[in-house]
């Protein structure tokens, strides 16, 4: 049943008045978005908005990032996190206030620049909860550090964070929350996982060494590209007879790249994998098993000793998210007096990565949910008949969420999870 402090507070949507600014903001983040660890204008647009709120606001913490402290008295202390990089691509929504922006990035290339993945309505409800929570300081205790943080797509921003003092110069968090919209749920619903909700993600460089040779001559040499596509069929057993099916994982071969003409056998092949799990356990078996594969085709094919095949899982990887039990009951909860049982969704696990999961590694003492906000319009949900595979998903230059619906949603549910976990 919905609290007494949390039903006082709240209304199952915010009014007009809120989301008008709020909408205007969105608009103007999604047109000017920035890459991983580069989201210098974001923050500086963002600061601003939290410093007049009445926060403490401190700025470049882990490079780009943003802390926001609200002290009311004694009591629980809760994190809210929202991420604010945009991906490499050239946006095609059609949308009037699209995203023109151009840059070069790490690597030199010249590349578009969109909020695919719509964290520009993670930061507008942070934002807009912000506001909420400022202005209604008579109905809580305790003390709010509202985040914004960078280089979540790259997997490096939640470190830079926690490398730069976000548990030690600031008030380390009871309870740690986040949402992420979702192209898998029409807007405005809600989704949850108790548990592992996401996954642990590796990304993996092989190397294969062999000895080059004249295409009609093989029996001169040792051939990379064989030996390398025996390792991409072979790596398929890890899952499907070496794990048990009861502990789900994943490994595709994204990139194989070897040679330059039809008629030379080349003295390299270099394969790129990605690896998804949701236990250590799991991630170190997959991971050891990848160097075993890789080094036993290099035997069996008879490639020298001094040309063993060099796997490298590069780093920093992304450890799988897990939302505490309980907190996650509690929210389901929530939500459902909030927006009735319609609204709210049990959703199950899913493969891809969010290092949300290193606030709670970093604090494993507190409680941790992530949880999903549906954004597929409804009309286009309803034209595809529920099917994800006909819509537009996440880091699709298409994607483009009921942002509305999205942010709106957002908010009173934030809000609510705030002021439950600042009650107990």
């Amino acid at each position: 049943m919905l609290t007494l402090l949390a039903a006082a507070a709240l209304a199952a949507q915010p009014t007009p008045a809120e989301l008008t600014p709020l909408m205007a903001l969105y608009r103007e983040l999604h047109a000017a978005p920035e890459l991983a660890m580069a989201e210098i204008r974001t923050a500086a647009r963002l600061a601003p908005e939290l410093r007049k709120l009445g926060y403490e606001v401190t700025e470049k913490v882990g490079k780009t990032g943003i802390v926001a402290v609200m002290r009311n008295g004694p009591g629980k202390t809760v994190l809210v996190r929202a991420d604010m990089d945009g991906l490499p691509l050239e946006e095609k929504t059609g949308l009037a206030f699209a995203s023109k922006v151009r840059t070069t990035n790490k690597a030199g290339v010249d590349t578009g620049v969109m909020h695919a993945c719509a964290h520009d309505t993670h930061m507008t409800a942070l934002i807009g909860t912000a506001r909420r929570l400022a202005a209604a300081k008579a109905k809580w205790k305790g003390t709010l550090v509202l985040i914004l943080q960078p280089g979540e797509e790259t997997s490096e921003g939640a470190a830079a964070m926690l490398s730069d003092g976000l548990f030690t110069r600031f008030p380390k968090p009871d309870t740690m929350l986040a949402f992420h919209n979702s192209a898998s749920l029409p807007a405005g619903t809600i989704g949850l996982t108790p548990g592992p909700a996401l996954a642990n993600v590796d990304s993996v460089d092989v190397t294969v060494h062999g000895v080059g040779s004249h295409g009609a001559a093989p029996q001169n040499g040792r051939d990379p590209i064989v030996v390398a596509a025996r390792i991409v069929s072979t790596l398929q057993t890890l899952v499907s007879r070496e794990r048990n099916p009861f502990d789900p994982a994943v490994v595709t071969v994204g990139s194989f790249h070897a040679g330059a003409t039809h008629n030379i056998i080349p003295d390299e092949a270099k394969l790129q994998i990605t690896v998804r799990s949701y236990t250590s356990e799991v991630r170190a078996s997959i991971l050891d098993g990848i160097r075993r594969i890789a080094r036993g085709e290099a035997i069996a094919a008879g490639v020298p000793d001094d040309r063993m095949p060099v796997v490298t899982v590069r780093d920093p990887y992304t450890p799988a998210t897990v939302n505490s039990a309980d907190l996650t009951a509690e929210a389901r909860t929530l939500f459902t007096g909030l927006f009735g049982e319609g609204r709210v969704r049990m959703v199950p696990a899913a493969m891809v990565g969010e290092d949300f999961s290193r606030f709670l590694i970093a604090n494993p003492q507190g409680r941790s949910l992530l949880f999903w906000v549906g954004g597929v319009p409804q009309a286009r949900w309803d034209r595809a008949g529920g099917e994800i595979t006909k819509l537009p998903g996440l880091h699709s230059p298409l994607w483009a969420p009921d942002a509305e619906k999205v942010i709106g949603t957002a908010v009173v549910a934030m809000e609510a999870a705030t002021l439950e976990a600042l009650k107990q």
